[in-house]
């Protein structure tokens, strides 16, 4: 896992090993995600933003914990692979329509998680509604996509939002391509919100020499699980 930029409080429930079933479990959604992607005719070559096809471990990583009341939002990603990463969540039509729930939202401990779609279409909704949470102190999660860089450099909603004095949402590096790092930090991140400390920012940095399915198959059967059999 990439070190944090900024650390989380550390949960009071602490984070012990994942288990063997969890592990399958993931792997499982992985693949299933991946076959409605492909049924779409999405070009396995081109890892957009507005396909989940290459983006499964950030997806199901993120989302495969959130409990009934929670939400997902994602304007291009196919309803049906969110809903089979976790049928229990709502799934938000758009990232605006998402930000009012977790405004209307009484108790405060409904997770509403993000991810970008084009960057031309959504990116202005994202970054108002990342500043939205900053300053509202929203029980969100942000995750987005990017391409590994030379340097941890914070992307540009990143540096958009850490110039507004004041502010200290977390915001965290993981490998993209690894479901079990961007299981662990989220998981991080959802008690973190849950407990009323705000929105985090996951920046998952894909390689597009990696394939997700294929990292978790050989992390499976290195721990002598069988990945045919999830």
């Amino acid at each position: 896992m990439t070190k944090s930029n900024r650390e989380l409080p550390p949960a009071e429930e602490g984070f012990s090993l994942i288990s063997n079933q969890k592990l399958l479990s993931l792997y499982s959604a992985m693949l299933a995600c991946r076959s409605i992607a492909e049924r779409s005719g999405n070009p396995r070559k081109n890892k957009r933003p507005d396909s989940i096809l290459g983006h499964e471990a950030a997806a199901v990583g993120a989302a495969i914990d959130l409990l009934a009341h929670d939400t997902v939002a994602h304007a291009f990603w196919q309803q049906d692979a969110l809903k089979v990463i976790n049928p229990s969540v709502s799934v938000a039509p758009s990232i605006a329509l998402a930000a009012r729930a977790c405004m209307a939202d009484q108790d405060g401990h409904r997770i509403t998680l993000l991810f970008p779609g084009s960057t031309r279409v959504s990116q202005p909704a994202w970054l108002k509604t990342l500043t939205l949470a900053a300053d509202r102190n929203l029980p969100m999660l942000f995750v987005s996509l990017s391409h590994p860089e030379p340097s941890a450099a914070p992307t540009p909603a990143e540096s958009a939002l850490m110039e507004r004095t004041g502010y200290a949402v977390p915001w965290i590096n993981v490998d993209g391509n690894d479901v079990v790092a961007v299981y662990r930090v989220a998981s991080e991140a959802i008690t973190h919100a849950r407990k009323g400390h705000g929105p985090t920012l996951i920046d998952c940095r894909l390689s597009t020499a990696g394939d997700p399915l294929q990292n978790m198959h050989k992390y499976l059967t290195s721990k002598g699980l069988n990945p045919n059999n999830p």
